[in-house]
């Protein structure tokens, strides 16, 4: 039986509604790029792996495709039914993706890869996929080349413990040539416009290793966060916030 890690359990069941308020959308020409990269065109079966609340689901609904989500966590499926009542999502996990082989022309996993990135998980994603098929990872990736962005990173990391990051690169390591080509990487800028409580409050406290500590602990992040927005030169006083992204977006190719 695959195990969801206790991070992701935890804290993605305490905060699913947060993480749809507080995570960033993702940029519009993503869109091209999922046709173009991943050869999505029009009847298209496709799979949103980890869909979460439908963060990346929403820009694949217009695009006139046969859509399937699959996510493990209960909280976040009724979430994502609530924000998508017409999309079909099964409970289900990378390792054991409840569908038959070859049934669909792409698979994407947003936000998600680094939580299963694992040679079997690789291999039921090449199971379900048809030949040359395509799979899509995409993560938002902060700009800590801002100072205030890399002081949430100060205050955030020293609680990530054992928690899957896409940030180590340990994601690439099941990709050995088996069952994908080696992924290539688009790169967009994206930029999360909102309200300090929104980008900066909801976003972090719904990161899973935050939303799983002990309300102690989870209250001394929130202050540390709400200090900064009080006193760093670029927060202070601002009632709207422009927090900077890259979303990389990485293409890969089903081997026969």
């Amino acid at each position: 039986m695959t195990v969801v890690h206790k991070s992701a359990q935890v804290g993605f069941s305490t905060q699913a509604n947060t993480y749809t308020q507080g995570r960033p959308d993702y940029p519009s020409d993503i869109s091209s790029w999922l046709r173009s990269a991943l050869d999505i065109s029009p009847g298209s079966t496709v799979i949103d792996l980890g869909a979460g609340t439908g963060k990346l689901t929403r820009l694949l609904t217009p695009m006139d495709i046969d859509l399937i989500a699959v996510e493990p966590i209960e909280a976040m499926r009724l979430e994502f039914a609530k924000q998508l009542p017409d999309v079909e999502i099964l409970g289900g996990t990378a390792e054991s993706i409840p569908l038959d082989d070859g049934v669909a022309q792409a698979l994407i996993c947003a936000q998600a890869f680094h939580w299963f990135a694992n040679e079997t998980a690789l291999a039921e994603i090449h199971r379900v996929l048809k030949p040359n098929g395509r799979l899509g990872l995409i993560w938002n990736v902060r700009d800590e080349s801002v100072g205030w962005v890399a002081e949430i990173t100060k205050i955030i990391t020293p609680y990530e413990g054992d928690t899957p990051r896409f940030h180590t690169g340990d994601w690439r390591l099941p990709f050995n040539g088996r069952y994908f080509s080696p992924p290539e990487l688009t790169c967009f800028k994206y930029t999360h416009t909102g309200s300090p409580e929104s980008v900066i409050m909801d976003r972090f406290l719904s990161v899973s290793f935050i939303a799983a500590l002990p309300s102690a602990e989870k209250a001394a992040v929130a202050e540390q966060l709400q200090t900064l927005i009080e006193t760093h030169p670029a927060l202070r006083g601002r009632k709207t916030i422009e927090f900077p992204y890259q979303t990389q977006a990485y293409s890969c190719r089903r081997l026969d």
